[in-house]
């Protein structure tokens, strides 16, 4: 394993309209001992072929895994966190394909993961003085109802549970919370978090201590996306059976 070797896994579904392949080349090209490795779940629009491209521009810095039908961004994630888990990955993260976090933000929190004595950093949307937080007014509402009942169900002080892009050191609480598909199809990041903090027998722990959040200093709303105002209200029925299961 080398310590700092950087995979950000991108999971797709149906996004050839809005891929930005020169943005994945710099994300690519930005920094050493990076790779980008997506994972297409199953789309139908020729997202595929778009990825298959840019690997060949960037062999040895771009991966594309095909899983064979859609199983959801939940298994996209877990599956291609697994495959960086076993590429050795000292650092592994996930960021949204539409680049609602830009490259420029995801470099400076991959400084940040290599610098900083942390198992876990999260970006988070807070809209403070100073930062480019697009985000529309819905959406924001929404979103804040939705983390302060994650954060009560996790027993966390956690701002923004949601935001595409986190990071990861390979810890046996990983591999256990990655060892089996999520139940939650629309708030699997909410139950990652609760397998790290409840791992199964034998297996230690996620350090409190050792997660963050970072605010970002950018982050934009890109149109086209796939998540409707009724996945709040789904998510929140996930977050009552998380809560049912952790109790258990």
């Amino acid at each position: 394993m080398t310590k700092d070797r950087l995979v950000w896994v991108v999971p797709c579904f149906e996004e050839a309209a809005r891929l930005d392949p020169a943005a994945f080349l710099a994300l690519a090209d930005g920094a050493a001992a990076t790779r980008v490795l997506f994972v297409d779940d199953g789309s139908r629009d020729g997202t595929l072929a778009v990825l298959q491209a840019l690997a060949r521009e960037r062999p040895d810095l771009i991966e594309v895994v095909a899983l064979p039908e859609n199983r959801g961004k939940a298994e996209a994630v877990r599956h291609g966190l697994r495959r960086a888990l076993d590429q050795q990955a000292g650092i592994l993260g996930y960021v949204d394909a539409d680049l609602a976090t830009p490259p420029a933000e995801l470099a400076r929190l991959a400084r940040l993961m290599r610098d900083g004595d942390y198992d876990l950093l999260m970006g988070s949307r807070v809209q403070l003085l100073g930062r480019a937080i697009a985000r529309s007014s819905v959406r924001h509402y929404l979103g804040r109802v939705f983390a302060t009942c994650a954060s009560l169900c996790l027993g966390l002080p956690v701002y923004d549970t949601q935001c595409g892009a986190k990071l990861f050191r390979p810890t046996a609480a990983l591999g256990a919370a990655l060892a089996t598909p999520f139940v939650s199809r629309w708030a699997f990041d909410v139950e990652l978090l609760d397998r790290l903090l409840h791992p199964p027998a034998g297996v230690a722990p996620a350090d409190r201590g050792r997660l963050r959040e970072e605010p970002l200093c950018a982050w934009t709303d890109v149109p086209g996306s796939k998540v409707r105002p009724l996945a709040a209200l789904r998510g929140g029925i996930d977050l009552v059976r998380l809560a049912i299961g952790s109790r258990r």
